[in-house]
């Protein structure tokens, strides 16, 4: 059909419209018992004060503080001026800049992932884990990850080991995100000098983002697709990977026997039960990123990397 065609029907069906004789509405019943939609749901407490590129949340139970990681920049460049905030549960800036690279002898390019074991904050920064003293934000030393291009996200068990994610990114074109093949899950093993242990090295983790332990059990998300991947404390794997409803996956934490994954794809955070079914929890959420979880609140901590925003989510 041509355009003219179709705007010559398109105008003769508008025209009898409005030539058609109007009505008034039918009157709505007095007593209809339509109720007006519940409110959407709102995060308890949004922070925007002094972030820049906040990637993950850390909740600190010992000073009931939250620390976010603020890459301040590109997530790939090499330009130390990343830094370390400290919030009050309330939204507060308790310290605005714990760690800060570029200053008292800290490196510090874009920090993403947070782990505490024993006293000691640990940074995931691009190749190498970065480690600080929790109160005083004082250098304590580092561990190169070899071979990893995108060290993402940490976690730390009560024994002190601190698990790793090489995300397998490298910069690519006007700021893209280009596969590096590194994919990796690593654990660095406490002691006088930490030592790293490859636990797994696959490209089928798909851009392994976000790791959480519980018991024996690993879990790992994956960034390049809509996988949960569930490997034993050697790095082997259990079964196949569970899929979630969309992808772009980042953080993981867990309430219960509840895991909380951060979807990029959905916008969203996504709850469910290991094995079961996952469905939205929190929705309408832009660039959530590495999440955190407050046990004394019972919240999910949700950085949004791109709007420079942390915001805390209820769990009922």
């Amino acid at each position: 059909m041509s355009r003219a065609l179709f705007a010559c029907i398109l105008l003769a069906a508008l025209t009898s419209l409005a030539q058609q004789p109007k009505s008034p509405p039918p009157a709505a019943p007095k007593d209809a018992g339509v109720a007006a939609p519940p409110p959407a749901p709102t995060a308890a407490v949004t922070v925007k004060d002094g972030l820049a590129t906040p990637e993950s949340v850390l909740y600190d139970a010992e000073s009931d503080t939250w620390l976010v990681s603020n890459i301040n920049g590109s997530p790939f460049a090499k330009d130390n001026n990343g830094y370390v905030t400290e919030l009050a549960p309330d939204g507060k800036v308790v310290t605005a800049k714990l760690v800060e690279g570029g200053q008292k002898g800290v490196t510090l390019n874009a920090p993403k992932g947070l782990a505490l074991a024993q006293g000691t904050l640990y940074v995931a920064d691009l190749d190498t884990v970065r480690l600080f003293d929790r109160k005083t934000g004082a250098a304590k030393g580092e561990v190169k990850v070899a071979g990893a291009t995108f060290v993402n996200d940490l976690f730390a068990t009560a024994d002190g080991k601190v698990y790793v994610t090489d995300s397998g990114f490298k910069p690519g074109k006007d700021g893209a995100f280009d596969p590096s093949g590194t994919d990796g899950v690593y654990v660095i093993e406490p002691g006088k000098k930490p030592k790293l242990k490859t636990l797994l090295k696959a490209k089928e983790l798909n851009k392994p983002n976000g790791v959480f332990v519980a018991g024996d059990t690993l879990y790992v998300v994956s960034f390049g697709a809509n996988e949960l991947h569930t490997l034993d404390l050697a790095g082997k794997k259990k079964g196949e990977p569970a899929k979630l409803p969309k992808g772009g996956l980042d953080g993981v934490v867990m309430s219960g026997d509840t895991l909380f994954i951060s979807s990029w794809e959905g916008k969203c955070v996504f709850s469910g039960k290991p094995g079961g079914a996952f469905t939205e929890a929190f929705t309408g959420l832009e660039s959530p990123a590495d999440l955190g979880f407050d046990s004394k609140r019972n919240r999910v901590l949700v950085p949004h990397f791109m709007s420079n925003a942390v915001a805390a989510w209820d769990v009922k």
